[in-house]
C-alpha cells in the first residue's frame, strides 16, 4: 500500500466519487480486483474510477451499490459527476497544469481561461446559460475555476514558462461590452510583458499552414515528461504518453514559427484596444 495515491475529494465531482468508492471498498476489506469481480468489471477499471481518471456511469454506480450493499449512495454521488459543467478529463488536466514546468496552449474562438479577466469569463458563461447549454450553477463553477487556475499559477515561484498562441478570431470576437473587451486586451498586453511568458497571434493569413484546427495544450512536467489535452464540444481527452505527445509538440513549434512575433502580436492587440483594427 506504499504507492497508494492520495485522493482530494475537492478536486472534482469525479474525485469525490472516487474517494467514496474507495472508502466503501476499504470498509469491506476488498481489493480493487475483488470489487471488480463482484461488479463485472476489471480491477483496473475500479482503479481508474477511484483515481478520477474515468468518470462513473449511472450503470457503474448502480452496480457498485448492489455489490457494496449501499442502497443508492453511489448513484446519488454519480449524479454530481454527470451534472458538472467540466468536460471529461479536464479536472485531472487542471491538477497537472498547476504543477507543469512549461505550458504551451493554442486557442481558437475565445480567449483561453488562463488569460480571461473575470468580466470576460462571466460574459462567456452567461451566453452559455442563455443558450441553455449549462445551468447558472454550472456557469458559476466554470468562472470560479478560471480564477482558481490563474491563482495557482500566479502563486508559484519560480513561475512556469507559458507559451500561448491565439487564433486571430479570439481577438475579434466581442464578449460583453466594449469596456470588458478593453480590459481583456489590457490583460493580454500585461501578460505578454511578463518575463516567463510568450504571447503570439496566428493570423487568418496563415491559411492551411495552421497545424491545428482545434484548441490544444501541451504540458512539460518537472520530470520533462509530456502531457497533452484537447477537447471537442462534447468531451476532452488527456494524453499521458509522452511518445504520443511529441508530434503535437513538434506541430506547436511549427505553429509558433508561422505566427506573428510577440511584438507584432502586441501591436495588433493595442490597435484593437484603441478601436482601430
Amino acid at each position: 500500500m506504499a504507492n497508494r495515491k492520495d485522493l482530494d475529494p475537492e478536486r472534482s465531482p469525479a474525485a469525490a466519487f472516487g474517494v467514496l468508492l474507495r472508502s466503501l471498498r476499504d470498509e469491506r476489506g476488498w481489493t480493487q480486483d475483488e470489487l471488480g469481480e463482484r461488479m463485472g468489471c476489471s480491477g483496473a477499471h475500479i482503479s481508474a474510477v477511484e483515481n478520477g481518471r474515468r468518470s462513473p456511469t449511472q450503470r457503474f454506480a448502480a452496480s457498485g451499490d448492489r455489490a457494496l450493499g449501499t442502497g443508492d449512495r453511489l448513484v446519488r454521488q454519480s449524479r454530481a459527476v454527470r451534472h458538472t459543467a467540466l468536460l471529461e478529463g479536464f479536472p485531472e488536466y487542471v491538477t497537472h497544469e498547476g504543477r507543469a514546468a512549461e505550458i504551451r496552449l493554442y486557442e481558437v474562438g475565445v480567449i483561453p481561461g488562463l488569460l480571461q479577466v473575470p468580466a470576460y469569463a462571466t460574459a462567456l458563461e452567461a451566453d452559455a446559460v442563455r443558450r441553455e447549454a449549462i445551468t447558472v450553477d454550472q456557469a458559476n463553477e466554470r468562472v470560479e475555476l478560471v480564477a482558481r487556475r490563474q491563482a495557482v499559477l500566479a502563486a508559484r515561484a519560480p513561475s512556469p514558462l507559458i507559451h500561448i498562441v491565439l487564433d486571430q478570431g479570439c481577438l475579434l470576437r466581442p464578449m460583453g461590452s466594449p469596456r470588458i473587451m478593453t480590459a481583456q486586451y489590457e490583460r493580454l498586453i500585461e501578460f505578454a510583458a511578463r518575463p516567463s511568458t510568450v504571447l503570439q497571434v496566428a493570423p487568418f493569413s496563415m491559411g492551411a499552414r495552421r497545424p491545428f484546427s482545434l484548441p490544444i495544450t501541451v504540458l512539460t512536467m518537472p520530470d520533462r515528461s509530456l502531457l497533452s489535452y484537447a477537447e471537442s464540444s462534447q468531451r476532452g481527452h488527456l494524453e499521458r504518453e509522452s511518445a504520443a505527445v511529441i508530434p503535437m509538440l513538434t506541430a506547436y513549434h511549427q505553429l509558433q514559427a508561422e505566427s506573428l512575433s510577440q511584438a507584432a502580436s502586441v501591436a495588433m492587440i493595442k490597435k484593437l484596444r484603441k478601436g482601430t483594427p
